[in-house]
């Protein structure tokens, strides 16, 4: 089975009114503004998962600033997921500087969600205490329902492009300290963070129940990154994510089997590492 952890879909009325939601709305407007940038529906995510023969897709929406426009996002995901329950596992998205972030949490779940995400915070101002202190809450949540966070990471140097955070790695490790216990993804390979699992001594005991994804990663790194990875940590923490409709997921597939890692290390990636964390038998 292969399973695509991280893919967003978009309401098709979100999608023809693009120009008109930017306002309010800096870090859409970064990533989606542009013409060329690509949103898709649920039923394109689902035939594109046929032409690429992914059988199941974690699906997520966008962490809007406006309570409303979330709202709205999050329900169309989960009717997403309602509609295509042999294929889509459905996330709810939050705003984590958001006062309504736990309470909005916790109506997610109610509804479905499988699990939270993609969580994101794309620009260094605003209160990174409550950023913190809310990820320590929802962690402890998704701890005690045994679903999974997913939050973008990126990494602190290289190439500049549309969505990549300012933050440190020591943010996210501050992340993975404060939803300790939970089971915690990191997109993008964490940002870097992985390789600070091969720290000689006192290895921080976060890193347990922490899976890394691979989302864009032909986008920022060479093929080499899986066996590297592999090695860091096993190929047990690594899940396969295409960040669909950016990147086909093709492109993974062949980039790891260029890769030279064994067929079972690539079964385990694509999905069955995956399987058990979202509790597909």
């Amino acid at each position: 089975m292969i399973i695509d952890v991280h893919t967003h879909i978009f309401p098709p009325d979100i999608i023809t009114a693009k120009e008109r939601l930017l306002a309010g709305e800096p870090e859409f407007e970064l990533l989606y503004g542009p013409p060329a940038s690509k949103m898709v529906s649920a039923e394109l995510l689902v035939r594109s998962m046929d032409e690429n023969g992914v059988d199941r897709s974690v699906v997520f929406g966008f962490p809007w600033r406006s309570a409303q426009t979330r709202a709205r996002h999050n329900d169309y995901v989960l009717d997403a997921g309602a509609r295509f329950s042999d294929r889509l596992i459905p996330m709810a998205c939050l705003d984590l500087l958001s006062n309504a972030c736990c309470a909005e949490a916790e109506k997610m779940i109610s509804a479905g969600a499988c699990g939270l995400g993609e969580l994101a915070v794309y620009s260094a101002g605003g209160n990174m205490d409550r950023v913190l202190d809310n990820f320590k809450q929802i962690g402890a949540l998704c701890r005690e329902k045994e679903i999974p966070l997913l939050v973008h990471a990126n990494e602190p140097i290289g190439h500049q492009y549309p969505g990549k955070a300012p933050q440190g790695l020591d943010f996210y490790y501050d992340l993975a300290k404060a939803a300790a216990g939970a089971t915690l993804i990191f997109a993008h390979w964490g940002g870097g963070l992985i390789f600070f699992e091969l720290l000689k001594k006192q290895p921080p005991a976060e890193f347990a129940n922490i899976f890394y994804d691979t989302a864009a990663s032909p986008y920022v790194y060479k093929s080499d990154i899986y066996r590297a990875a592999s090695q860091a940590i096993g190929a047990g923490r690594i899940l396969f994510g295409s960040d669909y409709p950016l990147i086909s997921p093709k492109r993974y597939f062949a980039e790891m089997s260029q890769s030279g890692l064994a067929p079972s290390d690539i079964a385990s990636i694509c999905g069955e590492n995956a399987a058990r964390i979202f509790h597909i038998t």
